[in-house]
């Protein structure tokens, strides 16, 4: 099965399913265009591919996540302002490493610290 992104004003709004078939051409090769045309006469709008394994454009899209067409990736939201994007990845990290070891930790935005979380 192939997913289909729905683009609004760079923000991913719905992401849908299309059986490979409607993908494919005569000689059973995927082509993308036959995806974002069929997304696009079904429900309208604009349609982008993404990939459940990460195989396109860095990360498998989500609702309220950002295409950005000059890296051609989905960027999920930025989850904190001391966190920065990595450019390999697409993906936000935090300004000091996830502490090793069992415990849980949660991020603590004012110290920008990671904060063991007591149960």
């Amino acid at each position: 099965m192939a997913h289909f992104a729905q683009i609004e004003d760079g923000l991913v709004t719905q992401v849908i399913v299309v059986a490979n078939e409607v993908l494919q051409d005569s000689q059973g090769n995927e082509i993308e265009q036959q995806g974002i045309d069929f997304c696009s006469e079904l429900l309208g709008g604009t349609w982008i591919q993404t990939s459940y394994n990460n195989n396109l454009r860095k990360n498998y899209a989500g609702r309220d996540m950002t295409y950005d067409l000059t890296r051609d990736a989905f960027i999920p939201p930025k989850p904190y302002p001391s966190w920065t994007l990595i450019e390999d990845t697409c993906l936000w990290e935090a300004p000091t490493a996830y502490p090793a070891g069992d415990g849980m930790y949660s991020w603590d935005e004012d110290t920008t610290s990671w904060k063991e979380t007591q149960f």
